[in-house]
């Protein structure tokens, strides 16, 4: 059984990161079909989307699987049926609703986004922002499917449609961008409302995946039913309710950074303008900062996040059953395997902007000016989805809503004042301040309620900051020598750049990580493996 769990959450997990990773690097191909232009309107759609999203499914699918499989553990089999088929047609209601909200709201999303007499502009960012909705009808009602197959501890069929969706998303776009623009010589607000329609697409993809796999196991989910014990009867009010209450923190959670770009997209462009800066060098900025970097920047993170999330669960485990020295162990484990993996990515990032953003996009120095300003704030966005994870598994999710509360409140109040100062960089910075405070108020809970001493993490961040620091000083200098003979404003050279750069700055880090022994503590046998196939040999001097 355990095995079976296992081998489940790996390909839960697989299928996760893989959707993730090709929902970050089609942004290549769909910058070189669109343009700046495109990716603009593009932002400007997909940020209220993503909002609309989080709150149509309100956390419910997520819900819904841990409720099932606690009930089917009891083989009280027909409550999780009930729960499934209600939870369907509220899916379906709040996913209608969410659609017909978002359409009608469009014009005056619009409107809140652009700054300037700019009719022709609004009506394109309208249409677009029409084109996206339609896939808030479809994705609701499919996350929970989902749901329902993981609360049977069956993880293939939402990975695969994951997979799937993304695949026919990515595909549908990239396609039918091009053919609009260079086949049909079409205008680009239709190309960029094809590309955010293939949400709508992609979804109706991954809904039959799942719907294939429902043919297939529906005998089998029917059989369990005819082994009911049906000795609970609880109402579908009351599950809700705990479901809403326990779902509700981390819907805010999971929307946090998109609502961080909404305040960026409701207030850069007229903050821009009120300096003087024309409304097209307003939203060729806003691409830079909200699409173009953004999007760079958040692989990093999710990566780490990833990793470092895993062990979550371990944490629960341990607050749950008062091991104190367990609970220390888990947080300290974290915490390190997310600054061990974030902080050298941020720095690699930052210092190679320039080439990143080359071979990414195009060579452009205002871009890579942003991007390297941008790039450290991956460690505050991993910072802030675990320390509000590791509130979730102590119990206290009821100060995440306080902490991103703070956040945003600051985000909000400074970004215009500190647009007008510095353009860009004030976006940045007060992204970082709002950040920054959500993230201390987590530490303060995690040490107040987990009783969680914060001393040999400083210690050992410490450590990680001196490894980065020797990595910086050695990829900089391998990076100066390459200027002299490569260009960053060529892409294939860009890459080059980058490879033999990345390279040699990861060779320092993880070499001083395996010889002072913290990649092993951090990271176990598969160190240990690694360190057998290099002929090196293990040190135990980092205390555990």
């Amino acid at each position: 059984m355990q095995s079976k769990l296992l081998r489940g959450t790996f390909i839960l997990t697989f299928g996760t990161i893989l959707s993730k990773i090709l929902g970050l690097i089609y942004v290549i191909p769909f910058f070189q079909i669109v343009g700046r232009s495109g990716t603009t309107l593009y932002q400007f759609s997909y940020v209220p989307y993503t909002i609309f999203i989080s709150i149509a499914t309100a956390g419910v699918p997520l819900a819904v699987s841990k409720f099932i499989s606690k009930y089917n553990a009891l083989e009280e089999y027909a409550v999780g049926r009930k729960l499934f088929k209600s939870g369907l047609m509220i899916m379906l209601l709040t996913g209608f609703l969410a659609f017909l909200i978002m359409y009608l709201a469009a014009p005056t999303l619009a409107e809140m986004s652009i700054s300037g007499d700019k009719k022709a502009n609004l009506s394109q960012v309208t249409t677009v922002m029409h084109a996206v909705s339609f896939a808030l009808i479809v994705v609701p009602f499919m996350s929970l499917i989902r749901g329902y197959f993981q609360g049977h501890q069956s993880m293939g069929p939402s990975a695969l449609s994951q997979v799937v969706e993304q695949i026919v998303r990515i595909t549908f776009t990239l396609l039918g961008a091009y053919v609009v623009l260079h086949v049909f010589n079409g205008k680009m607000v239709t190309a960029v409302s094809v590309a955010t329609f293939a949400a709508f697409i992609g979804a109706i993809g991954g809904l039959l995946v799942l719907f294939w796999y429902w043919y297939k196991r529906k005998p089998y989910l029917d059989e369990l039913l005819t082994h009911d014990k049906g000795t609970i009867d609880i109402s579908l009010k009351e599950i809700y309710k705990e479901i809403f209450i326990s779902a509700f923190p981390f819907v805010l959670v999971g929307i946090a950074n998109p609502l961080f770009q909404a305040i960026d997209q409701f207030t850069f462009s007229k903050a821009m303008a009120e300096i003087g800066k024309a409304p097209s060098v307003a939203e060729s900025f806003f691409s830079i900062l909200n699409f173009e970097s953004h999007k760079i920047v958040i692989i990093p993170v999710s990566l780490a996040t990833a990793f470092s999330l895993t062990l979550v669960p371990s944490i629960t485990k341990a607050f749950i059953e008062g091991d104190k020295h367990s609970l220390n162990r888990q947080l300290n484990q974290t915490f390190q395997v997310l600054l061990f993996l974030t902080l050298p990515a941020a720095i690699g990032l930052s210092l190679l902007a320039e080439p990143v953003y080359t071979a990414f996009y195009q060579h452009d120095l205002l871009g890579a000016s942003v991007l390297r300003a941008y790039a450290p704030v991956a460690i505050l966005f991993s910072l802030y989805s675990v320390t509000a994870a590791i509130l979730q598994g102590i119990n206290e999710q009821r100060y995440t809503i306080l902490s991103l509360l703070v956040g945003l409140l600051i985000k909000l109040t400074l970004n215009i004042p500190l647009i007008k100062m510095m353009e860009t960089r004030g976006a940045v910075l007060a992204t970082t301040l709002g950040y920054t405070a959500a993230i201390i108020i987590n530490i303060i809970v995690i040490k107040l309620f987990a009783r969680y001493p914060f001393r040999f993490v400083w210690r050992r961040s410490l450590l990680i900051v001196i490894f980065a620091g020797v990595m910086w000083v050695g990829t900089e200098v391998v990076y100066k020598l390459l200027l002299l003979f490569l260009s960053p404003a060529s892409k294939m050279q860009s890459v080059l750049i980058i490879l033999i750069s990345a390279g040699v700055g990861a060779g320092i880090y993880f070499y001083l990580g395996l010889k002072s022994g913290l990649a092993r503590r951090l990271f176990g046998d598969k160190v240990d493996r690694l360190m057998t196939k290099l002929r090196l040999p293990g040190r135990r001097s980092v205390e555990n």
